[in-house]
């Protein structure tokens, strides 16, 4: 095979290595310098202590158990706008969160970055992932159970853990909420940065109603899931531009 020999011969090593190079140059020059990019991308710590505090008065309501009957009310009444384009979709936007994808797809971001010369937010892409745990600490401490009405229709899927919080939800809010962050600070092409941060931003959105609208959560796990996942991603890239300065802008 063609394939096999070039695989086995002694200049596919730095064949591929100038294939990485290259690749290389042409994103740094498709990118804000530093200083750009760092100005770029500031955000106020008080959005995020007020989604905190969103989070602690949800969390207080479920654990009170008063929202219960709200939520389940909430998600009959979406189910009932079930359409075959809108049911599509709603699987679709969830599928991501779904295992092995859902391992598959966070984990190769930051090899990704790293091949194309970004080590520093390859790591930060890496500890973007890590709100997964803050997703499995605090579903332990709640245990609370998921939608079970008779009127509720539960789609089958890989489900574990509890309901509260969306683990969905809150994984996109920190992968792929960095990942529109970085797309938006850094990629200098108008056309292209907003095509990828907006349809970025369009997944994160859609995926708390798809999780309503399959019948895997109440509407106060995904709104607790949005604002915890939105102090989490703040604190991330408050964090990130911190180190860049710390490190000289490197």
């Amino acid at each position: 095979m063609r394939f096999e020999k070039l695989i086995r011969s002694p200049t596919a090593a730095p064949a591929a290595g100038g294939l990485v190079a290259a690749a290389q140059r042409d994103v740094r020059a498709e990118t804000f310098p530093v200083h750009v990019a760092l100005a770029r991308g500031r955000t106020g710590l008080l959005v995020a202590a007020a989604a905190l505090a969103g989070f602690a008065a949800l969390l207080a309501l479920v654990r009170a158990n008063r929202s219960t009957a709200f939520d389940t009310a909430v998600t009959i009444r979406v189910q009932a706008e079930k359409r075959p384009w809108l049911d599509r979709l709603m699987r679709i936007v969830s599928w991501a969160g779904f295992p092995p994808q859902s391992q598959i797809l966070p984990s190769s971001l930051p090899l990704a970055l790293l091949l194309l010369g970004f080590p520093l937010e390859a790591a930060f892409q890496g500890l973007a992932w890590g709100v997964s745990l803050l997703s499995f600490l605090t579903k332990l401490v709640i245990r609370r159970p998921r939608p079970n009405h008779p009127k509720i229709e539960v789609v089958a899927a890989r489900l574990g853990g509890t309901s509260f919080p969306s683990g969905h939800v809150l994984n996109y809010m920190g992968v792929y909420g960095f990942l529109a962050y970085l797309i938006e600070t850094w990629v200098r092409p108008t056309v292209l940065r907003r095509a990828i941060a907006g349809a970025l931003l369009s997944l994160i959105a859609l995926v708390g109603p798809s999780r309503i609208y399959l019948g895997h959560h109440y509407l106060t796990d995904v709104l607790a899931s949005y604002l915890l996942g939105l102090c989490y991603l703040l604190g991330l890239t408050a964090l990130y531009r911190r180190v860049k300065i710390w490190t000289g802008w490197r």
